[in-house]
């Protein structure tokens, strides 16, 4: 697959600047720069974060409300529900809420929703489940947001919510009796980016505060928060650098139950570094709701012993099993059609559909398919009655406005610029097909349909030493915004002796 390279570049003042200050090599110094770390200062906090470094919680719009209602709970001895979504982010800010609170209030449960009965976020199914069982009180982690309906029905039968969310609101926000989400417009909290799992985290800071606890008592769901931040592809910047970097030496010197029985499945012996947490635990934690039931998830992370942890464990274990076997046989079958289908060679897109496909594994097969045709791709099943599906694009195309424009064939659909979900009726699959390419193939541009690769800065083999490597070690965590750095080097060849090893790259060259 062709591919255009990206040199980046930085201002050379200001990198001679630093590398007088900090007496590291000067390439480095080059990548600092780009990555807005530009002062002595800058860079000091950017390599020892500090737990100390986080804003204040109350700086968070409606956190007093939040905090008030819950004390309130409290002392009343309601029923409170813990709700969240059945993916990474979701089921780890259950679980850290969950356990929180529970050591304060024992009229508790948690609530996750079945990906396929009841779909993504909150639920009717849940706010029924919560009147039926005397709950007057549910905290939403990770979504709630644009759940405007839900949330007025919730309030109409007697049941109030209080949302800790980081997706984008809408204009009219649900009737909860307190919103934390950072980007809402009025609100002054400093670090936008946080995940749903670092919304929650800042809640649960405000009432150990509250509550005159120690700030420990937050601090102890770290190695949760830091999985949901490398799950969730949120910037590692700011906060999320701070708490991913402590949250990776919770786990590797106390793990929560779970993540140490996922670690044994998962055949982990060395430190634990973020990219275990991207590639091996939050996969397994995943592939609960797309093949089965996410509440298990929780459950495991909640465990009080190790052995309870591991059965729940050996369930997640198993079900990432099933859905990479599905994954593979259905990216298989996926590019077979497209092979087969010469026509679609020069289109700007791509549709696929079968009606057998495992609905929890077709957003990861768009992925995959886009590994080999690098276009926004759409993979959709049948789901009851209806086709459904997932999207994803590349960088750079707004593929939420590109389906947006093909809405008079679909009967729902929901996403952002990088991924999006829909249904529609069958017999619209290849009229959504068609208008998707059309749409697409207006407004993309061609540089957009070649991967680039950016390539943090030029060096020569004789840069490479230890010290050079001891410096990029200490950029970790790394995450979407602190990218592991791409070195080139010119007028080198590989002669063939090239190999993998342990995810570094060893080669021989002429």
């Amino acid at each position: 697959m062709q591919k255009k390279w990206n040199i980046l570049e930085a201002d050379e003042q200001i990198v001679t600047s630093l590398y007088e200050s900090l007496k590291v090599p000067k390439v480095l110094c080059k990548i600092f720069v780009q990555r807005g770390i530009d002062t002595y200062e800058k860079a000091k906090d950017f390599f020892r974060p500090q737990l100390t470094e986080l804003h204040s919680p109350w700086l968070m719009k409606d956190m007093d409300k939040a905090v008030d209602r819950i004390i309130s709970a409290f002392n009343k001895n309601e029923k409170i529900l813990v709700f969240g979504d059945y993916d990474v982010d979701g089921t780890t800010s259950v679980a850290c809420m969950y356990q929180f609170l529970k050591k304060n209030h024992s009229n508790l449960e948690f609530y996750i929703p079945h990906r396929y009965r009841e779909g993504y976020g909150v639920s009717k199914a849940g706010i029924d489940y919560a009147k039926e069982n005397g709950f007057t009180l549910i905290i939403a982690l990770d979504c709630g947001i644009k759940s405007f309906d839900l949330i007025t029905y919730a309030k109409e039968i007697g049941i109030e919510f209080i949302v800790c969310d980081h997706h984008l609101p809408d204009e009219i926000l649900p009737p909860a009796i307190a919103i934390l989400n950072p980007k809402q417009i009025d609100c002054n909290y400093p670090y936008k980016e946080l995940c749903g799992c670092g919304v929650g985290f800042k809640l649960i800071s405000a009432l150990a505060e509250k509550l005159n606890l120690p700030a420990e008592s937050a601090f102890e769901y770290l190695d949760l928060l830091a999985t949901a931040i490398a799950a969730d592809i949120v910037p590692m910047t700011g906060e999320n650098r701070v708490l991913a970097f402590h949250g990776l030496i919770k786990a590797n010197k106390n793990p929560n139950y779970g993540i140490k029985a996922l670690c044994k499945l998962s055949g982990l012996v060395k430190e634990f570094h973020i990219t275990n947490l991207v590639f091996m635990i939050a996969p397994r934690v995943n592939a609960a709701g797309r093949m089965d039931d996410a509440t298990k998830a929780v459950q495991m992370f909640v465990a009080d012993t190790e052995e309870e942890a591991l059965h729940f464990a050996e369930q997640l274990h198993s079900d990432n099993t099933d859905r990479k076997e599905a994954d593979k046989a259905i990216t298989e079958e996926a590019l077979a059609i497209i092979n087969e289908n010469k026509e679609w060679i020069n289109r700007c897109s791509t549709l696929v559909y079968m009606p057998h496909w495992h609905k929890g594994v077709v957003g990861i097969v768009a992925s995959r398919i886009i590994e080999h045709h690098y276009k926004p791709t759409i993979v959709l099943t049948k789901s009851g009655d209806v086709a459904a599906g997932s999207a994803r694009s590349v960088p750079g195309f707004n593929l939420y406005e590109a389906i947006h424009a093909c809405r008079e064939h679909l009967l729902g659909y929901g996403g952002h610029f990088a991924a999006a979900g829909m249904t529609l009726e069958l017999e619209q699959v290849d009229a959504f097909r068609e208008k998707f390419e059309a749409v697409v193939s207006s407004v993309i541009t061609p540089e957009l349909l070649i991967p680039e690769i950016c390539i943090d800065a030029e060096i020569e083999l004789k840069d490479i030493k230890q010290s050079f490597f001891d410096i990029i070690s200490q950029m970790e965590p790394f995450g979407p915004e602190n990218l592991r750095p791409i070195f080139i080097t010119r007028n080198v060849k590989d002669n063939g002796w090239s190999k993998n090893c342990k995810k570094k790259t060893i080669s021989v060259f002429h």
